[in-house]
């Protein structure tokens, strides 16, 4: 009986493994780079899986090492794709919606039998949109497509699967990890985007994998179909000049 983290060796899934290693749950660790896998794993007792999420067979693989039963799932993976729309492809659309939205969808699909398992009904399973599809941005119409789709999953798949699991997900805004690292390079950005923040920061891979804790815990029971921002308020305010 264990927890499912895809992406596990990205900011918010390690952060998200720790801090229920920490809270001493088993954990499975899903990713593309065996070694940071390996690395992650050893260090906080957790078993892992090798996988691309855009190839249906590895992930049925990858689930398997997860054991017969599994309490919870989050889909930590994600890409940047920002270019104007004159300059996207047709591949930078078909890349973001695999990764993001069909590599969730197949995700979830291969661990149903485990999920479907766990004695301790409901399971849950956590899902990642953005800021950007709640609040448009210039430059995100590839990524935006692509998440908005996620947040429409997350509602179908909440009404389809209930009441054996609770499915909610997290539109976070950009955050400081290495997904990120070439946007935050350059200070002058970095501080520009900081204060497009109410809360007048970037936001970390901890405060996203706290959220993703609780949904995943029984303390969020009765919480399921949600899409819920973890923005530092950029989706909702705007500060008075």
């Amino acid at each position: 009986m264990s927890f499912l983290i895809w992406g596990a060796t990205g900011g918010v899934g390690s952060a998200l493994a720790r801090r229920l290693r920490r809270s001493e749950e088993a954990v499975h660790l899903v990713g593309r780079n065996e070694v940071k896998l390996a690395r992650l794993a050893e260090e906080i007792g957790a078993s892992f899986g090798v996988a691309d999420v855009t190839d249906a067979t590895a992930l049925s693989e990858a689930v398997r090492g997860a054991g017969d039963q599994l309490r919870g799932l989050a889909y930590c993976v994600g890409s940047i794709t920002l270019k104007p729309l004159a300059r996207l492809e047709e591949n930078d659309f078909l890349s973001d919606f695999r990764i993001n939205a069909l590599g969730a969808a197949l995700a979830v699909q291969a661990a149903l039998p485990a999920l479907r398992a766990w004695v301790g009904r409901p399971a849950s399973i956590v899902l990642f949109s953005t800021v950007a599809v709640a609040q448009g941005f210039a430059g995100h119409a590839s990524i935006a497509a692509a998440k908005g789709a996620v947040e429409g999953m997350t509602r179908s798949l909440a009404a389809e699967l209930a009441p054996e699991m609770r499915v909610n997900c997290i539109a976070p805004s950009l955050l400081d990890t290495d997904l990120a690292r070439q946007i935050l390079a350059s200070e002058t950005i970095a501080n520009a985007i900081r204060q497009l923040h109410p809360l007048q920061r970037i936001g970390s891979a901890e405060d996203v994998a706290a959220l993703t804790q609780f949904l995943l815990s029984d303390e969020a029971g009765w919480v399921t179909g949600q899409i819920i921002g973890v923005d530092g308020g950029r989706a909702s305010l705007r500060i008075k000049g």
